[in-house]
């Protein structure tokens, strides 16, 4: 399983699809996981890139059902908090930037203060071998009957 925490609003879910994208592209394999809330649910799964998405607050400790994932994602923030709400979980690998308060983030990508959100998130993941696009903006429009 991979787990990408992103527990924040619309917005915020928005400039995450070309990230989110990168990394189904990249774990094919892993059952995909997207930690936020609810009423985002529907427009998450528009993206393709995910599995399901099970409901999580800013900074508040994930369901117990994804607890072990190989993978956690943090698509938060620079932590440490939010990494430290993925480390609680245990995964086999912590996808984030690094933060001189987590140890198990040293080496990793370094938080850049003025950049684009979208920019953002794409070279973290590409910095870290998952290649990441982000003009992989574009949406599907939903069928209405």
């Amino acid at each position: 399983m991979l787990v990408a925490l992103r527990p924040l609003g619309l917005g915020d879910l928005l400039t995450g699809i070309p990230a989110l994208r990168a990394l189904a592209r990249a774990f094919p394999d892993h059952r995909r996981v997207l930690a936020a809330p609810e009423a985002l649910r529907g427009l998450a799964m528009l993206s393709g890139a995910l599995d399901d998405l099970v409901p999580s607050q800013p900074l508040q400790p994930l369901d117990a059902a994804l607890e072990g994932p190989a993978v956690a994602v943090d698509l938060h923030g620079r932590g440490p908090a939010s990494h430290r709400v993925l480390l609680a979980v245990q995964p086999g690998r912590l996808l984030a930037f690094e933060n001189a308060e987590i140890p198990q983030s040293r080496g990793l990508p370094r938080w850049c203060r003025d950049e684009h959100e979208v920019q953002r998130w794409c070279r973290m993941l590409t910095e870290l071998g998952v290649p990441a696009d982000a003009s992989d903006l574009e949406l599907p429009v939903p069928r209405v009957s």
